[in-house]
């Protein structure tokens, strides 16, 4: 896809969908590199020098930052181009991008649904056709999960495979930055320019990125694939199942070896993550308190300065935010502190250890499960059930307290009309995305292009 046609794309289509935030004016020439030309959106909680970065925030409204994220650097140093930032659940905290103060993003497929979250802007973004490429964040689902319910690709690299230099944190020990793409290949493509060491990050791995697009084609007849067949529950819906065992056919039609495995610690990885992950953005989010960070509230003289924080954090805050900020707060709070965050921690270590089993004891190479229980669902439906929406991201929150890379991908659409997509998810060994994306690939060349587009779509 051509800039000028992405710039086209994005005047005409962004209005029905609003998964764009802000789109920057093109440059006077195009850069250099193995991505020369190459249109690519960035999340809102990716700092650019460009425009604004406010992660979905009436907190950072105006914010500007001075520098640009390592991903951002790397992806113009490779000749990309930046075209706009899309829109995002507030700092990442949301599976449906209904949470961010400009208003909620709509799905391609049904503009009545939504794109998933918290990541939904970029994935709205390629499944339009109005960008090959976009990069999301993921802190426990927030890449797989729009990706799966719009009906194309979203890696999340193995936590320090890529900087988080530059990403406004949500919780610092899950977040990775990942792609989005219509393909595999353009995943891999992205992922190569953009993952690697670097100094400004301390959690980044000091392992180079090795290839990630030569062995793309390798047949898979010599890899042995792991199903967690406990995942594929029937409270899913009936077409996340079927489309599921269809994908799994394919892959042993193609020469995979299957291999049924367990997690057994599976159940508590929900609860884990909504533990760990609010204790973690409660002091991430501490120093926005409208004098080092973020707006000032719009009210008189406050009594005190408690009061005046008070009123800060209220008027910037929106209520999602707000309520994990609460309970991340209560859970390291005196008392509290060896109940809820120490076991939450100790199930965290369970969740892995279990992952590393089923990777050793069979000599896998990857495992299949579930992305999410559904579809995407109607705009508005689960605002008022948090519960509910948390159950959204059952399925991805466990790959992610064990900081291990992932890829979601469609395998079917449902019978609904609209039809919707559902998603598997390939999960792989620690730094060997290479092997991951080979398995990802060779499902995608099986797997029959779906014979309906997005209902949105901008493409040829």
């Amino acid at each position: 896809m051509s800039l000028q046609r992405s710039l086209e794309n994005i005047a005409r289509y962004n209005n029905q969908l609003n998964a764009f935030t802000q789109v920057f004016d093109p440059p006077s020439r195009a850069g250099q590199g193995p991505l020369a030309g190459l249109p690519v959106a960035v999340k809102e909680n990716i700092c650019t020098r460009l425009g604004r970065t406010t992660a979905g925030s009436r907190f950072l409204e105006n914010y500007r930052s001075p520098f640009d994220a390592t991903v951002v650097a790397r992806l113009q140093h490779a000749g990309a181009v930046i075209v706009g930032k899309t829109n995002t659940d507030e700092f990442g905290m949301g599976s449906s991008t209904e949470h961010s103060a400009f208003g909620p993003t709509r799905n391609p497929w049904d503009p009545s649904r939504v794109p998933g979250g918290s990541s939904g802007g970029s994935a709205a973004a390629v499944a339009a056709g109005l960008v090959p490429v976009a990069l999301g964040s993921d802190t426990g689902g927030s890449i797989r999960q729009p990706a799966a319910m719009c009906g194309i690709v979203g890696v999340k690299p193995t936590y320090g495979r890529v900087s988080r230099y530059g990403l406004v944190a949500f919780a610092s020990s899950l977040d990775v930055i990942g792609p989005i793409g219509c393909t595999v290949q353009d995943c891999a493509r992205v992922l190569e320019i953009i993952a690697g060491p670097d100094p400004h990050d301390s959690t980044c791995s000091p392992r180079p990125c090795p290839d990630l697009t030569s062995k793309l084609e390798t047949p898979i007849d010599d890899l042995r694939i792991g199903v967690v067949r406990s995942l594929l529950s029937p409270s899913n819906h009936p077409a996340v199942n079927a489309g599921i065992e269809a994908a799994l056919d394919r892959l042993k039609c193609a020469g995979a070896t299957l291999i049924d495995v367990e997690l057994p610690h599976a159940d508590a990885a929900i609860a884990a993550y909504y533990i760990v992950a609010p204790a973690e953005a409660s002091s991430n989010l501490a120093r926005y308190d409208g004098v080092r960070f973020g707006r000032s509230a719009e009210t008189s003289e406050p009594e005190s300065l408690d009061a005046f924080y008070r009123a800060n954090r209220t008027q910037g805050f929106g209520p999602e935010v707000r309520r994990r900020i609460i309970l991340g707060t209560h859970v390291l709070s005196a008392g509290y502190y060896d109940a809820y965050y120490l076991r939450a921690l100790k199930a965290r270590r369970l969740i892995k250890r279990d992952y590393d089993q089923a990777f050793h004891d069979h000599a896998l190479h990857a495992l299949a499960m579930p992305v999410t229980p559904g579809p995407a669902f109607p705009i508005g439906q689960r605002l008022d059930d948090p519960l509910a929406l948390y159950l959204e991201d059952v399925y991805t929150v466990g790959v992610s307290l064990a900081g291990l890379p992932a890829v979601a991908m469609p395998c079917s659409l449902t019978d609904d009309a609209p039809p919707l997509p559902v998603g598997i998810q390939l999960v792989g060994r620690a730094f060997d995305e290479p092997t991951l994306l080979r398995v990802a690939r060779t499902l995608e060349r099986q797997t029959p292009r779906p014979p309906v587009r997005p209902q949105v779509f901008a493409g040829d």
